[in-house]
């Protein structure tokens, strides 16, 4: 029998939807009598087990340390006592600033296998097979972990759905409220763009890329997003520019647009690392003035065409015919 680690996160009291995602992976995982704990660290970590008794948990371990907000050193020192102690074979945690924060060090210093940025994982036969891209989102690469008892993964967000159902999972508690920290919280600040939309929610979006050609364009179709009742995204380029907000970005280094059912994509020619965050939507229309685009050979419909020409048309059409609601 082996047991699935799940270390959820949270921020401010609230859980993250990337920890019910972790669940899923480790459902996937999960073989014959094989465990599936939940450990939820923070001073108050018991209010959150209600959110984490999910179908597919066998146990919920509230971990109680002394700081507030997330704190590398003490989340570092928690996953590690919890990793001696339930003696897992997978830890899941969350791709993230926060476990990115200490997950590295932890893997380092006690040897563990270790990848990052993970949206498969599979067990082939014995051994773990874990799928992250590589070589600048050009590629996918299976990773292997021979000799390791343990390894620790961070997961891609909006890859896998919550689990659907309750449960009723044991609980189990571990105070560790005499590890200390290196340092001292002074304050939470929100980071930037964490105001902005959570485009893994929107059901439609329209999208925006290099055709574009400059930032003073963004505006027009932002307005023309606003007026059809889409979320304006964008490809890498756009957010790397600074045109529009890196909360924006749809794809292997943005997000993955895992509740969108339509997908305007104007002037993006379709790289994997884009393609990747939304090509599992049911409806993509694309507009591209090269015929060979990469984008065309996932999208549902296909226009050669200028996109400022798309635009003017639609604004027209909208304006003629408003939609309803």
């Amino acid at each position: 029998m082996r047991t699935i680690l799940v270390v959820a996160e949270h921020r401010r009291g609230e859980l993250r939807p990337i920890s019910l995602e972790l669940i899923t992976a480790a459902q996937g995982l999960r073989q014959a009598d094989d465990k599936v704990v939940v450990a939820l660290i923070g001073s108050k970590a018991d209010a959150l087990v209600p959110a984490v008794s999910v179908a597919g948990v066998d146990e919920v371990v509230t971990v109680k340390v002394a700081s507030e907000e997330f704190d590398p050193d003490i989340f570092e020192a928690a996953v590690a006592q919890l990793i001696e102690e339930k003696k897992p074979a997978v830890v899941l945690l969350a791709h993230s600033v926060d476990s990115l924060g200490y997950a590295p060090t932890l893997a380092r210093q006690r040897n563990f296998g270790f990848s990052t940025d993970v949206f498969k994982l599979e067990w082939d036969g014995e051994g773990l097979v874990a799928t992250r891209a590589g070589y600048n989102q050009k590629v996918n690469v299976e990773v292997e972990f021979p000799g390791k008892t343990c390894v620790v993964l961070t997961v891609r967000g909006s890859v896998f759905k919550p689990p659907e159902g309750a449960a009723s999972p044991a609980v189990s508690a571990l105070d560790l409220t005499s590890k200390s920290s290196r340092s001292t919280n002074l304050d939470y600040v929100e980071a930037s763009g964490a105001g902005d939309v959570d485009i893994t929610t929107a059901e439609f979006i329209l999208s925006i890329g290099r055709g574009i050609a400059e930032e003073d364009n963004v505006e027009q179709f932002r307005e023309l997003a606003d007026t059809m009742g889409a979320t304006l995204c964008c490809s890498r380029p756009i957010a790397d520019a600074g045109w529009l907000p890196k909360s924006r970005q749809v794809g292997q280094s943005g997000k993955v647009v895992g509740a969108c059912k339509l997908y305007l994509a104007l002037g993006i020619s379709g790289s994997i690392q884009h393609m990747a965050g939304m090509k599992h939507v049911p409806t993509i229309v694309a507009v591209n003035t090269d015929p060979g685009a990469s984008i065309f050979t996932i999208a549902k419909y296909g226009i050669v065409g200028d996109i400022f020409e798309i635009g003017e048309e639609l604004r027209n059409q909208l304006a003629a015919q408003p939609l309803d609601g």
